[in-house]
């Protein structure tokens, strides 16, 4: 079947067409993007803006109109941390119902950290052990860690790189002062959550995942994106470290100008940057592997896995009542059942979970 899926973040509102079937890989058909960054839209009382709600309503509608268009059966529609922490989040999602008929799911952090681990580790398979798992978005930063497809310990802080943005780094180049005190500020958020991995053991391998990973690592010479997806690509630690002064002492438009960079997260680069660095320093990685599988990757196969358990139980349940039946019929009586006969199993009010 061909899906969609409509992820509202923090920098972007993304659709991703897939053709996508259970027990089959997503093969992405078709991608289209639409910048609205709304973690830097919020006002001083941290709501999203008339304006801003306005913007965001269009897009919507544009994507759903796109995705009508390539043919997919079903959109899932899901919104992350830029619309979960806004003092109008519920205005915001009835509008955005009311104009469109898209009701946004409001992923948790938690959520945006375990759908993005179950992608990463169907990406690299179980023999990639017991995982450690980083991704920067714009308004904030998952880690997940653990042996299964869902994660033994995640955790979301708010330390993405639009929001740090934003909020610490008004200058182009921003002053060394500003940097300065927002690594400090980054290095000690991550701190207070390490303990709770490093009981944990440590992992067999770490793993970076979204734009602004793929980026850094892109400058720090990973193969382009036009190279495919299959093609292995690494971020050292000691190379981030060479490129994080560089980075603070670039103007946006240099950043925009760099290999891989583009000029709509040129200005977030530094922040996303600083929280890389911290991350892999305190959790005592060396390199991260980039993965190309992510959270929307996440919510598809979440959505397979659940037609998958309820095609199962359809057919657990037809072979009880058949025997039933058959039973029933050999001692005289017709077999009958009760009124949930042959009803489908219940929709899955909640694919996130």
């Amino acid at each position: 079947m061909r899906l969609g899926v409509l992820d509202v973040g923090s920098n972007t509102v993304h659709l991703l067409v897939v053709d996508a079937h259970p027990g089959a890989r997503p093969l992405p058909a078709y991608s289209h993007k639409a910048e609205l960054r709304l973690a830097e839209l919020l006002d001083e009382h941290g709501a999203i803006g008339p304006g801003g709600v306005d913007r965001l309503v269009a897009t919507v509608a544009d994507a759903l109109r796109v995705a009508e268009d390539k043919g997919a059966e079903d959109v899932l529609s899901f919104a992350t941390s830029a619309v979960r922490e806004a003092a109008n989040v519920e205005s915001v999602l009835a509008r955005v119902a009311q104009e469109t008929g898209v009701r946004l799911t409001v992923l948790s952090g938690e959520d945006e950290s375990r759908l993005t681990f179950l992608a990463v580790r169907r990406w690299f398979g179980w023999s990639a052990g017991r995982l450690l798992v980083l991704d920067i978005g714009g308004g904030s930063l998952e880690v997940g860690y653990g042996m299964d497809e869902y994660p033994d310990a995640a955790v979301s802080l708010p330390l993405g790189a639009g929001r740090l943005t934003s909020g610490r780094l008004p200058g182009d180049p921003p002053s060394a002062a500003d940097v300065r005190s927002l690594r400090r500020d980054v290095r000690a958020e991550i701190a207070r959550t390490v303990a709770e991995f490093a009981r944990l053991g440590p992992p067999d391998l770490a793993v970076g995942t979204s734009k602004t990973f793929k980026q850094l690592a892109r400058i720090a010479g990973a193969a382009r994106s036009a190279d495919g997806l299959y093609v292995q690509r690494t971020l050292r630690r000691g190379s981030l470290e060479e490129w994080v002064p560089r980075l603070a002492e670039m103007t946006g438009q240099q950043r925009a100008a760099l290999p891989g960079v583009s000029e709509g997260r040129a200005r977030q680069l530094l922040a996303g940057a600083l929280v890389a660095e911290g991350a892999m320093d305190l959790f005592g990685v060396e390199e991260l592997d980039i993965c190309p599988w992510a959270l929307r990757e996440g919510v598809i196969l979440r959505k397979l896995d659940l037609m998958v358990n309820d095609v199962a139980r359809g057919v657990r349940s037809d072979v009880v009542h058949g025997a039933a039946g058959a039973a029933g019929n050999a001692a005289g009586g017709n077999g009958a059942s009760g009124p949930e006969d042959g009803e489908p199993p219940a929709a899955v009010a909640r694919w996130g979970r």
